[in-house]
């Protein structure tokens, strides 16, 4: 049995031929045992792929071998599955959506702060740490102190940011995932004239990481939601307690499975009345055959894969 792993990576560079770049990837992935999604886009690219350790390594080189460039920080989970359904090498136009037009955040970003740094940065009583993260994902973990802008999508967060009243002077500090959000979002600070901004490098799950290495306090509290089928991890970087509605993707609890709101694969007490009739029959389609297929061992597009 090989061991298994989860990469996620992204990088702000300019890809003048992204079209090309993906019709590559998909060749390569045709025959490797690899699930995840890749965004590429014209400013960068944003991965989360899972698989032995052997193959992610050579798929890493592939990759920075086509974009031409030396160096990716890599976040590392170890998994007992593979915990997406397939893999998919997908073009936008920005790998994490702000929704205010194109501008150069490798330009702007604010400064990184190391995860062996971070805790004295949320107990400065003169910083103001901002989680850039939504609602939904704020509500089952967080760091002490930390400022809810309230977002349902990131794409909110540049009105969001304005109800905060924040100062140009101010110390800002912001997190996120895995750093993408806040480093998109120190960068539209930090163009529209906030002088002291910093973010932490590789978010949440870097944190995590080198908590759980070093042995030190962590001041995370709950658990951090991932966007994968793990749906969220711990402070020891398992698999947390949530489940997930595979109707809005949100985190659910076992109570919320018992509400009368709630239908495995269809819908849930915090999507039934946003889901619309047909979002909810197609759903309903998906679930039955995945149920017929499981009941008859057979194989489906939702099966997760423990073993390799």
């Amino acid at each position: 049995m090989k061991k298994l792993t989860i990469y996620s990576f992204y990088r702000f560079l300019e890809i003048s031929n992204k079209k090309q770049i993906k019709k590559k990837l998909d060749s390569y992935f045709k025959f490797k045992v690899i699930r995840g999604t890749i965004l590429l886009a014209d400013e960068g690219i944003n991965a989360s792929i899972s698989g032995d350790n052997e193959t992610l390594e050579k798929t890493v080189k592939f990759i920075k071998r086509e974009l031409k460039i030396r160096k990716l920080d890599i976040k590392k989970n170890n998994t007992n599955f593979l915990p997406f359904n397939k893999m998919k090498v997908r073009l936008k136009k920005e790998i994490v959506s702000l929704g205010v037009g194109n501008f150069k955040s490798k330009n702007f970003h604010g400064k990184y702060i190391h995860p062996s740094g971070w805790n004295d940065i949320i107990f400065d009583k003169n910083t103001k740490v901002i989680d850039v993260r939504n609602m939904y994902e704020i509500n089952i973990g967080k760091f002490q102190n930390s400022i809810n802008p309230s977002t349902n999508t990131f794409r909110e967060f540049p009105k969001k940011i304005n109800n905060l009243k924040l100062s140009k002077k101010d110390k800002i500090a912001m997190y996120c995932t895995g750093g993408i959000r806040c480093e998109k979002a120190s960068a539209f600070l930090k163009m529209k004239g906030y002088e002291n901004v910093v973010q932490l490098k590789g978010g949440i799950i870097k944190y995590l990481e080198y908590i759980y290495k070093e042995k030190e306090t962590s001041n995370w509290q709950g658990e951090c939601f991932v966007f994968d089928d793990r749906v969220s991890i711990n402070n020891n970087l398992d698999k947390g307690k949530y489940l997930q509605c595979y109707g809005c993707r949100r985190p659910i609890t076992k109570k919320d499975t018992r509400s009368i709101l709630y239908k495995k694969g269809v819908s849930c007490p915090y999507c039934y009345k946003e889901r619309t009739h047909e979002q909810k029959k197609r759903s309903l389609i998906r679930q039955k055959q995945i149920d017929i297929a499981e009941r008859k061992e057979e194989s489906h597009p939702f099966k997760r894969l423990e073993t390799l």
